[in-house]
């Protein structure tokens, strides 16, 4: 029997009843800042951590700090040494360093901003992505100074106290210490002395043969005359 109305019949307005309550269940399902979520790229602000940040700046100033005195070889290789190791550490994290002349601050780009060393501004589309500190200020040129005059008192009382084979491995650990790690010669780690017996001392120590058959012994012999040495009594001047 074919209906001649535009009414349709019971079952069907019941069927669409049943399909309106159940689309409005899955929108009362979805969370209520669906929409609002912010974008990934949003929590990228920025995306190098405040540690990377502030060894970049540290290994600015040690450069600096070596740039500083009396030009020799041995310092300018020390200081582009720092710049590779804080270059080495933004690239971890995709980010380029350079040194704002200008207003004297170091400044670290994403990568993806750069162009063949130079930054093209329309592909920057979140200006807080950069880090900006500022070089002018205090930082570790002073704990340079002060771990540098530390670490050479103990050296010299090595030098008063112990073999010479001793001393000379102990004005060599001093300077490792001082220009690599900013830290004191008795706050070396293991990994630390590992690196300095194996690879520092072979390469830059010069060693003989004695040196190199007793520097563990130097090693200890240093930390127990630093246990002597106090912090107060030295000089960084």
């Amino acid at each position: 029997m074919t209906r001649t109305d535009d009414d349709p019949p019971e079952w069907a307005k019941e069927r669409a009843r049943e399909m309106m309550a159940a689309g409005d269940e899955e929108a009362a399902d979805e969370p209520a800042d669906a929409a609002e979520s912010p974008d990934p790229d949003d929590e990228r602000v920025p995306d190098v951590p405040v540690e990377a940040v502030e060894e970049a700046e540290r290994l600015t100033r040690l450069a600096r700090e070596a740039e500083s005195a009396e030009p020799t070889p041995e310092i300018e290789q020390a200081a582009e040494q720092y710049r590779e190791r804080r270059d080495a550490l933004a690239a971890e994290y995709g980010y380029t360093v350079r040194v704002r002349e200008e207003d004297d601050a170091l400044v670290l780009y994403p990568d993806e901003w750069m162009d063949e060393g130079t930054v093209r501004l329309d592909r920057v589309e979140d200006t807080d992505r950069a880090v900006e500190v500022s070089l002018s200020g205090p930082g570790d040129a002073d704990r340079y100074r002060e771990v540098a005059a530390y670490n050479e008192a103990v050296a010299a009382a090595v030098a008063e106290r112990e073999a010479a084979v001793h001393a000379r491995t102990a004005e060599t650990f001093a300077t490792f210490m001082s220009n690599h790690y900013v830290r004191t010669v008795d706050d070396a780690t293991p990994e630390m002395r590992a690196e300095f017996r194996e690879e520092y001392l072979v390469r830059n120590g010069w060693p003989t043969d004695e040196q190199l058959d007793a520097v563990d012994e130097s090693l200890s012999v240093i930390a127990s005359v630093a246990a002597d040495v106090e912090v107060a009594d030295v000089d960084s001047a």
